[in-house]
């Protein structure tokens, strides 16, 4: 996902629940109607589950899948690989093209005033160092109280490594202080904490700059390159997103070593640091990809329903809860249905979209360039938040879903839909997932979101977002509740109408909702950065 989800239940929306039909011990046996599909793809999801054997390929073997990345073509490759192995055809379908650039070996070590290596990670597109790295004073932002003075420092920078971020006074959770500290405490540390971050803003206005204007500065002044810190608010866990830098080697350094060299700076003992950063960066741009798999339906070939989980990812973890379980539920489910559900009366596909982490764009692109998929679809699932097991199906504003969704998880097992809550009538929203893409264009695409398992402090976007902190057993079962929609929304004689709710007022503004428009995706780098600077 392109930032933390949480879910705000305001007062014009209503939650159904669906209650637990009888304990989960039990469920297996539990076919509300004793449909053979259900109780077939139940067996497999279930019982010969394969989720973690490839998610060990996807997240361990081929890593992270940074768009425009070799890792991430590689991802594309072995999709249709494994879906082609199953019988089920399956394509790359090229939609524009990215900044090619592949990670190479980094590290940071600190050479005086004592010799550490730190936590640090290069920032993605991020520029190498020259051969071998590079050594420098590190130093802090100046307590400028003008551009004259500020410029003044500046033409002391070159050669030397600059803190760009506010330092943490404390790595401790919040969480922990609470927990440990008087309620006296707490509130002063946290009291203190405000004003020395409002001071250092104080210091970037004071200073005439802006976190968007710094770099280009620096970059001309020829400093050694970038430090920066993203505490995400836990222990030892950072966001790695991308350098602004297209010159400066970037770093991302973990909370406490960044603390480290900000008090030796701000001390004045002239912290100095060896860093090193191999990097690749091709000469043109290369293509994207999004990967789809389809299964004809025999039936009404061109209505469809749809999977939808996003392949690339960050690049600091391995993309493992975002989106690697997505996009494995999703793989999982395609196979299941392959065995228990091969003639699907609708046809079935499965997007495995990249750029999604850029803005949606390869979905976005996939559904401007496929207009009668869109006017065809029947329900498109979509799935990214994290390793927990789906609790809420998001209507998203399509106020004739909700008998539809509700029918069809009253025929599965109660195990599969114990405490799922469908939020409806719902509201069109814009959570920077690619079910957006198509809910913009008034094609029905819902939304399942993950109970929380610390997503948005521990993995999202950060360096902690590795394999081993999926819940397999959740996996597998989100794998098998898709396969039991997506054979539900195949069989149903019905369609679910497009009609879409009229925005309500929203309480805190008094003003209607808005509803997100579509965008045009840009179709390459060099466009998406154009608009940016826009």
């Amino acid at each position: 996902m392109n930032r933390s989800l949480s879910i705000v239940r305001l007062g014009f929306m209503c939650g159904i629940a669906l209650s637990a039909l009888g304990a989960r011990t039990a469920a297996a046996q539990d076919n509300p109607t004793g449909d053979p599909v259900i109780a077939r793809i139940y067996d497999i999801g279930m019982h010969h589950s394969q989720a973690a054997e490839l998610g060990e390929v996807l997240m361990d073997s081929i890593g992270p899948r940074l768009t425009g990345s070799p890792a991430n073509r590689a991802a594309n490759d072995w999709l249709v690989r494994t879906y082609t192995a199953w019988g089920i055809p399956a394509h790359n379908e090229k939609y524009g093209t990215w900044r090619d650039w592949t990670r190479g070996q980094s590290r940071v070590e600190l050479v005086a005033p004592h010799a550490k290596t730190m936590e640090a990670t290069m920032l993605a597109w991020s520029p190498a160092t020259p051969t071998g790295g590079t050594t420098g004073e590190v130093v802090m932002l100046p307590h400028a109280t003008d551009s004259a003075s500020f410029n003044a420092w500046l033409s002391t920078v070159r050669g030397k490594f600059v803190l760009v971020s506010y330092p943490q006074p404390t790595c401790r959770p919040d969480t922990d202080w609470k927990a440990w500290a008087s309620p006296a405490i707490y509130a002063a540390m946290a009291a203190a904490r405000d004003s020395d971050m409002a001071r250092w803003r104080a210091l970037l206005a004071g200073a005439g700059v802006n976190t968007r204007t710094l770099t280009p500065l620096l970059e001309k002044a020829g400093a050694a390159g970038l430090l920066s810190n993203r505490w995400s608010e836990g222990w030892g866990v950072d966001k790695i997103f991308s350098a602004s830098s297209l010159i400066l080697p970037s770093f991302d350094v973990g909370c406490e070593d960044y603390g480290t060299l900000a008090r030796l700076a701000e001390h004045n003992q002239h912290p100095r640091v060896h860093a090193v950063a191999e990097a690749t960066l091709a000469p043109t741009e290369g293509p994207v990809y999004n990967t789809v798999a389809e299964v004809k339906g025999s039936a009404h070939p061109d209505e469809y329903v749809m999977l939808s989980a996003h392949l690339d990812s960050w690049d600091g973890g391995t993309g493992a809860t975002d989106n690697g379980t997505g996009t494995i539920t999703m793989l999982e489910a395609m196979r299941i249905l392959r065995q228990a559900y091969p003639n699907p009366k609708r046809t079935i596909l499965a997007g495995h979209w990249s750029g999604e982490e850029e803005g949606d764009i390869g979905s976005g692109a996939f559904a401007a360039d496929h207009p009668e998929i869109l006017s065809g679809l029947q329900a498109l699932f979509n799935q990214d938040n994290g390793t927990g097991e789906v609790d809420t199906v998001q209507t998203n504003g399509f106020v004739d879903a909700a008998p539809y969704l509700a029918k069809w998880m009253s025929r599965m097992p109660a195990d599969i839909t114990n405490a799922i809550t469908l939020m409806v009538p719902g509201v069109a929203h814009d959570e920077s997932t690619d079910s957006d893409a198509f809910d913009c264009r008034n094609a029905p695409a819902f939304f399942l979101t993950s109970s929380d398992w610390s997503y948005g402090i521990y993995t999202w976007h950060t360096n902690r977002d590795t394999y081993d902190k999926i819940s397999w057993a959740n996996v597998e079962r989100n794998a098998t509740l898709i396969a039991m929609f997506a054979y539900e929304a195949s069989e149903d004689p019905g369609r679910i109408p497009n009609v879409r709710r009229v925005p309500p007022t929203d309480a805190r503004t008094g003003q209607a909702m808005q509803v997100p428009q579509c965008g045009t995706p840009p179709r390459s780098f060099a466009e998406s950065q154009t608009r940016r600077r826009r």
